[in-house]
């Protein structure tokens, strides 16, 4: 029998493609999964074009009502033993910058959203169940760049949040991660230049959050690695050379 008979997992943001198929890969370890997202029918689908109806419950989640939250956490089917914070948003940088509805989405979305949702089930001291919580951050927030740093901003705050929560869970052995990024092959690059090598598929990137570890930043690939360590690196004048 699977050691992880019974465990649950909480997604919530579940219609993206890393999301999707992240649920796959925790319920071949042997988790269910509850499966959280605005998109329900496209859920559905999902779990019936994969046969998962008996693995994974689909629920209605709004990352930007904020007042649903609290009752969203206390009607959970299950308390969760791990949760992962996957809703995101993106605009390209000039509509962040001339249209703020834009920019007030992504913060919502990317930032607010989380801390909302991710404090009420943090401080809910009763979940003893509780074991870990992942954020699905960025590359894009580990400097300021002219060319996304509306969007990048957004997620170095959720990765500062995520650090700071990394500590306070800390003395009751909880584990918060911060998956940071690259470019992947999804519905939200969808129409973006992007360097092709360096595009990874959404299943190798759920691998990474099914089996993340005790580290708090984990960056998938080696070619992102050697970015990110440059990134965080190279002098102001540098990264201002930067798109």
């Amino acid at each position: 029998m699977n050691q992880n008979t019974n465990k649950t997992v909480l997604i919530l943001g579940a219609n993206s493609d890393v999301a999707k198929q992240s649920i796959l890969q925790y319920i071949e370890k042997g988790f269910s999964v509850m499966a959280a997202s605005r998109n329900t029918l496209s859920l559905e689908k999902f779990v019936q074009q994969n046969s998962l109806h008996s693995q994974v419950s689909v629920l209605s989640f709004d990352s930007v009502d904020f007042d649903s939250h609290q009752k969203f956490y206390d009607e959970l089917p299950a308390k969760p033993h791990i949760i992962v914070y996957a809703a995101g948003f993106l605009v390209d940088n000039e509509r962040g910058l001339t249209d703020f509805k834009d920019a007030q989405q992504m913060i919502m979305v990317n930032y607010m959203g989380a801390v909302s949702i991710l404090n009420i089930i943090a401080m809910d001291k009763s979940n003893e169940n509780l074991e870990r919580i992942i954020g699905l951050s960025s590359l894009s927030g580990v400097r300021g760049r002219k060319s996304n740093f509306v969007y990048g901003s957004t997620k170095a705050a959720f990765t500062t949040y995520l650090a700071g929560l990394r500590q306070e869970l800390k003395q009751r052995n909880i584990t918060v991660n911060a998956l940071v990024i690259g470019y992947i092959r999804t519905k939200i690059n969808e129409g973006l230049e992007l360097n092709e090598s360096l595009i990874m598929e959404p299943d190798y990137v759920a691998k990474f959050i099914v089996n993340a570890g005790n580290s708090f930043t984990i960056v998938p690939n080696f070619k992102w690695k050697l970015i990110y360590w440059i990134l965080k690196m190279l002098p102001e004048s540098l990264v201002a050379k930067l798109p």
